[in-house]
């Protein structure tokens, strides 16, 4: 490949599978794609290039132009896509492209980190590869991560870790006290609440042991459920702060485009509640400590 360079191309998820797709059954040009894009040739490039590099396309000389065809590997990234299995994508990217596999693996050392540290751990344990990473790097696979269920991001504090499903531990009712305190003593020794935030805790917790958000409000539901009048729920104003986050969390789906195959996503900086028979909450508070948990077992 001609245009080759160590860091990688601003290209969104939407945009490789939209490019993978345009070229999934014959060779198309560069002006071609640009137009499946809608976008001008140079950006078509770009794409073109990031996902050549990590052979979703296979790019072929005709006369005195490069035409360009789906791979094997672009076509199982596509089923994978149709499927909605966001697992297997992830493990495709993780394979193919050297970014996006060496960012996951450092998470897999570090545990949780923010875009700094990260970038320092990087810098260090890839020093020797063809490859170079900088901060707008790491936002754009951690972009794809996101999306993916791969990584969360702390919509607070914004530390990456990875969430690959992991169960919600048999200890959970105690990390959530724990939690809890910490997130009181937060707001002074005068100025000690009981009633905290839901979406707080959520993304503490889950940051904690590496669960889903979704994971997390099923259990914290479970946990109410089971220790009525010890536990409480609370609704909260439209207006309330506790809606509020630094940074949106970001979502991914199939998208009806018709013949377009095509990824809608979405950033959404308002955080949610928890819902319980049609009525959503935003907060919890703690009347006494001694709660137990009781998970279903399959």
């Amino acid at each position: 490949m001609s245009d080759e360079r160590p860091t990688i191309r601003p290209v969104t998820m939407s945009r490789l599978v939209e490019l993978t797709y345009g070229c999934e059954d014959e060779y198309k040009s560069t002006a071609e794609l640009a137009d499946i894009l809608d976008v001008n040739h140079r950006r078509a490039r770009e794409t073109i290039l990031e996902a050549t590099r990590i052979s979703l396309l296979l790019e072929s000389e005709d006369g005195d132009e490069f035409t360009y065809t789906t791979t094997g590997i672009g076509k199982s990234f596509l089923d994978a896509i149709r499927a909605e299995n966001w697992k297997k994508v992830s493990s495709i990217l993780a394979a193919r492209s050297p970014h996006y596999g060496a960012f996951i693996q450092a998470l897999e050392e570090v545990g949780y980190a923010d875009l700094d540290t990260l970038l320092e751990h990087l810098e260090e344990t890839q020093e020797f590869a063809p490859y170079s990473f900088n901060q707008t790097g790491i936002e754009i696979v951690g972009d794809w991560a996101e999306r993916l269920g791969t990584v969360q991001r702390n919509a607070f504090s914004g530390e990456y870790y990875l969430s690959n499903e992991a169960k919600i531990p048999s200890n959970f009712h105690f990390i959530l006290l724990d939690t809890y305190d910490n997130l009181e003593q937060t707001a002074g020794i005068n100025l000690r609440q009981r009633y905290l935030s839901i979406p707080r805790l959520r993304e503490e917790i889950c940051e904690r042991i590496g669960c889903q958000r979704r994971d997390f409000d099923e259990a914290v539901l479970k946990l109410c459920q089971q220790n009525v009048g010890k536990l409480e729920l609370s609704g909260a104003p439209m207006d309330t702060a506790a809606k509020d986050a630094t940074l949106g969390i970001k979502k991914i789906e199939l998208a009806d485009e018709g013949s377009l195959i095509t990824t809608s996503q979405s950033t959404q900086r308002v955080m949610a509640g928890v819902e319980l028979y049609g009525k959503k909450y935003y907060y919890l508070a703690v009347h006494d400590r001694d709660i137990t948990f009781e998970q279903e077992t399959h």
